[in-house]
């Protein structure tokens, strides 16, 4: 097992840009999710780390082995792909075993590594069963397999979930995360789906055209993400962004929305938000955190009243959509408390877990 550390990694095609300079550690025995949209650099850099992408400049270290021009096979690296790349011709044994006997590795050895990965990965029942006999979770716990009998000193995951369908993509998020708890390993995980990022990493990497916006763990890029794009791109629902302005109220501060909603800041944030008053901000606030009115616990969490304009059933809640400020939000409610759309409904918003956004630089204030 080993640190993963990128320094200035850069990656060009022709003039197109995929990765602008990014900087990472990755701790030994450390989870972490790449995560971002498409075309954002994570799969490249996950590549670049896997040796099959030139770095165009850049140095990447496996422990204090300089990697940037080492073969792949000789990385000592395993790397999982969306496809699960199984030869239809052999059972899952030597499928598993395939990449030991290619390197000679003893046979009582790779008949020991292969028993624990698959007592591991509890396929031991499917050992001399074919790729086409298994089901699609079967085959990608097989792939995981085959890169546990390496004992490699890091496991590159390339989105090794997304064929699946929702149900057993859940299975086998926790599968993962048990397995990693089994056996401690380095791993780099690239993923688009965010709710993927959050349940498995020990930090999040969030990137957006090819650089880094921000690395942390999932609760804390939740609770404090650090530009729009991240706070837009952490939590599901994603979060709601309302034009506003920043007012004096007495003593105090307001959030005046463009329809005439008046929100005070909570004290403990005027002394930071002070320099930005009567300046043209955006507010910035999650679903869970805009809900139907509620006994209040403290000051900070505010009622206003506005139309509802659609309603969305989930089951434990209801998500209902407004119109605020020329914006549709979003507010997360109990069933039972809704409004039929068309109708006033009071809300709840907890001005504590409240965002302020610079639109000219995409900063949280």
């Amino acid at each position: 097992m080993a640190e993963i550390l990128l320094k200035d990694l850069y990656k060009t095609y022709g003039e197109t840009p995929a990765v602008r300079g990014i900087d990472l550690t990755i701790a030994e025995n450390e989870f972490v999710v790449l995560v971002g949209p498409s075309g954002c650099g994570k799969t490249t850099t996950l590549r670049m780390i896997a040796g099959l992408e030139h770095i165009t400049a850049g140095d990447i270290f496996i422990g204090d082995r300089l990697i940037n021009d080492v073969p792949p096979r000789d990385r000592n690296i395993a790397m999982v792909f969306q496809n699960y790349a199984l030869y239809p011709h052999m059972t899952v044994y030597e499928n598993m075993s395939f990449g030991l006997r290619l390197r000679k590795v003893q046979k009582g050895e790779i008949d020991i590594r292969v028993k624990e990965a698959a007592e591991i990965l509890n396929i031991e029942e499917l050992l001399e069963r074919r790729p086409k006999q298994l089901s699609g979770g079967q085959r990608q716990r097989v792939a995981m397999g085959r890169a546990i009998v390496r004992n490699p000193q890091a496991f590159l995951f390339d989105e090794p979930l997304s064929n699946l369908d929702a149900k057993l993509r859940v299975q086998m998020r926790t599968e993962i995360k048990r397995i990693h708890q089994r056996v401690k390993t380095t791993v780099v995980y690239v993923t688009h789906d965010q709710v993927e990022a959050m349940s498995l990493a020990d930090r999040i990497v969030v990137m957006n055209n090819g650089i880094i916006e921000q690395v942390g763990p999932p609760q804390e890029m939740y609770d404090n993400p650090k530009t729009r794009f991240v706070a837009g791109f952490i939590g599901s629902p994603a979060m709601n962004f309302v034009p506003c302005k920043l007012t004096t109220n007495g003593d105090g501060l307001s959030i005046k929305l463009t329809d005439g909603v008046d929100l005070k800041v909570p004290g403990e944030r005027e002394k930071r938000y002070r320099p930005h008053v009567d300046r043209d901000l955006i507010l910035g606030i999650r679903p869970e955190h805009l809900t139907e009115c509620r006994q209040h616990t403290n000051e900070q969490q505010q009622d206003f009243g506005c139309d509802v304009s659609v309603l969305e059933p989930m089951g434990i809640d209801t998500m209902v959509f407004m119109e605020i400020a020329n914006v549709e939000v979003c507010a997360r409610a109990a069933p039972d408390a809704v409004k039929n759309p068309g109708e006033t409904m009071t809300f709840t918003i907890d001005m504590q877990k409240m965002h302020l956004i610079d639109p000219s630089t995409d900063t949280v204030l």
